[in-house]
């Protein structure tokens, strides 16, 4: 019987004022004559995003107990902006700068480009790479994949795999090619963007629901021979034009009192929330839903200015043609 092999591993290091050091550690499991595929799971890009820290925890946890079932390389990298993390910041502290706004980075530029550069460099290669992300402050998401449409034919039956509600393929965008995925994807490395949960916050029963899914995408890697649960069906949509998604913004400044919550099935014209004055006692504006479907995203801050995001609903034609 071959044990599996751990190591923690300074992945990036890179000297600061005052004798400090940016440090990026990688957690790799694996088991002596085994195979060399490689799975990464990688989370905390974006410092305010902590679902994926339980991922990390649940997914290492589970390995070691069911070890002989192991038949590759697991990478894990719980915080690939670990100054964020520790500030609980979006971006890189002091620089005011989105990560996920740099790749593929610049092995000559300033600092943050040559550490974009450099998990490039780590992350190319594998057989898949995962990237955890949650919604921010203001919004909770249901468990979901989120794909650019040119990697949509390789990427969404991978993504079936992974135990999501549903995968959201969106059209090709700008801001999208300075991404982690993009950058890893454009070089033929597939790369699965998760969205799930709230900022600031972890959600257990997601990161349950996304380790089981990680599991049954090692064991479809043959990185995993043991025992994997059954995935869910997820619901595929399709946003190049902007036709299976809605979006609810508020008509007016106030405070956004929701009535339902994400998962909800909602019917054309059914009220979801109110937007009502605290200081006056009026409801300002009762919130409706535009068509039915399937609310994926809430407003989960409750303070709202005219044109804020209050949720998402995905349309009810997609779950017939999904039947």
């Amino acid at each position: 019987m071959n044990h599996i092999d751990e190591s923690i591993d300074d992945i990036i290091s890179i000297p600061l004022p005052v004798d400090e050091r940016l440090v990026i550690k990688r957690h790799r499991l694996r088991r002596e004559g085994t195979g060399s595929k490689r799975i990464c799971v990688v989370t905390g890009i974006h410092g305010d995003e902590l679902e994926g820290q339980y991922v990390c925890f649940e997914l290492a946890r589970r390995i070691r107990e069911n070890q002989d079932n192991l038949q590759g390389i697991v990478d894990i990298y719980p915080a690939m902006n670990p100054f964020g993390i520790d500030s609980i910041t979006r971006g890189i502290p002091a620089f005011d700068l989105d990560m996920n706004r740099i790749f593929p980075g610049n092995s000559e530029g300033d600092m943050n480009e040559y550490l974009a550069s450099k998990i490039v460099e780590e992350l190319q290669g594998a057989d898949l790479v995962i990237d955890i992300h949650a919604s921010n402050i203001f919004l909770t998401e249901m468990p979901q994949i989120r794909i650019n449409e040119l990697n949509a034919d390789v990427l969404v039956p991978i993504a079936k795999k992974s135990n999501m509600d549903f995968i959201w393929v969106h059209g090709a965008s700008t801001v999208l090619e300075s991404t982690l995925a993009y950058a890893l994807n454009s070089r033929g490395t597939n790369t699965l963007v998760v969205e799930m949960g709230v900022g600031m916050r972890i959600t257990p029963e997601y990161g349950e629901q996304l380790t089981d899914g990680i599991f049954s995408l090692m064991s479809n890697l043959d990185i995993w021979n043991g025992e994997v649960k059954k995935v869910r069906d997820p619901i595929v949509a399709y946003d190049a034009g902007g036709d299976d998604v809605c979006y609810l913004n508020a008509p007016c400044s106030g405070v956004y009192m929701k009535e339902k919550c994400h998962g909800n099935l909602v019917k054309e014209n059914e009220e979801i929330g109110r937007i009502i004055n605290p200081l006056t006692g009026e409801i300002l504006s009762g919130i409706k839903a535009p068509e039915a479907g399937l609310l994926f995203t809430v407003r989960e801050y409750p303070i709202v200015e005219e044109g804020s995001l209050m949720g998402r609903i995905l349309k009810k034609k997609v779950f017939e043609e999904n039947a």
